[in-house]
């Protein structure tokens, strides 16, 4: 459970994220819709993808490699915050739509392991109990984000109208997606687990 609100906990941009693309790129809410529609097909190619083909790659190798590449490729968002999209000749609105499909496929292929682990540390006869608990703390670890990300919003100026700090932010959250795997030891001890169970 210390390891999925640690996964879960890193603070997020998500909000001044929002209003840039609404306020300063002037995303409409039919553009907004359209990438929430790609964002769902994308979270079932997501599951597709864990399930034909990392379904037995150990959690702790998976969940380093889901760390690090979706730290590097979170880092995208600060060319649409720079503006170096349209240097290159993208659209701020093709840049966005892609970015957030890939970003949501690593996002489920991430999430899947997490279920994987509850499933090896569940002792026989609690399954619903312990779920129960999991999705707890996994919510709690996702207001614990929204919370951290608000703070670190607040305290680097970012507003609806002033987006002076927002590569800052988004570099700042970005990073931190890498102090879970501090938490990776927590891993070899459910892997102990299940070894001792004789499943």
């Amino acid at each position: 459970p210390a390891f999925v609100f640690l996964w879960q906990a890193t603070p997020n941009p998500g909000a001044a994220m929002f209003y840039f693309q609404t306020e300063a790129l002037g995303f409409t809410p039919e553009f907004l819709g359209r990438v929430a529609l790609a964002r769902s097909v994308a979270a079932l190619v997501g599951v597709g993808v864990y399930n034909a083909y990392l379904k037995d790659v150990p959690l702790k190798k998976m969940f380093t490699v889901s760390a690090v590449l979706g730290t590097c490729l979170g880092l995208t968002q600060l060319i649409l915050v720079a503006g170096l999209n349209r240097e290159w000749g993208i659209s701020d609105q093709f840049f966005s739509l892609g970015d957030t499909v890939v970003l949501t496929v690593l996002g489920e292929v991430s999430f899947l392991p997490v279920l994987v682990l509850a499933a090896k540390t569940c002792p026989e006869g609690v399954e619903a109990t312990l779920f129960a608990a999991l999705m707890s703390v996994f919510n709690a670890g996702g207001a614990a984000s929204a919370a951290l990300g608000a703070a670190l919003t607040a305290a680097l100026g970012v507003t609806e109208e002033n987006f002076d700090g927002l590569f800052a932010l988004v570099l700042i959250c970005n990073l931190s997606s890498l102090v879970p795997l501090l938490g990776l030891r927590w891993l070899d001890e459910a892997d102990g687990g299940e070894g001792g169970g004789g499943g």
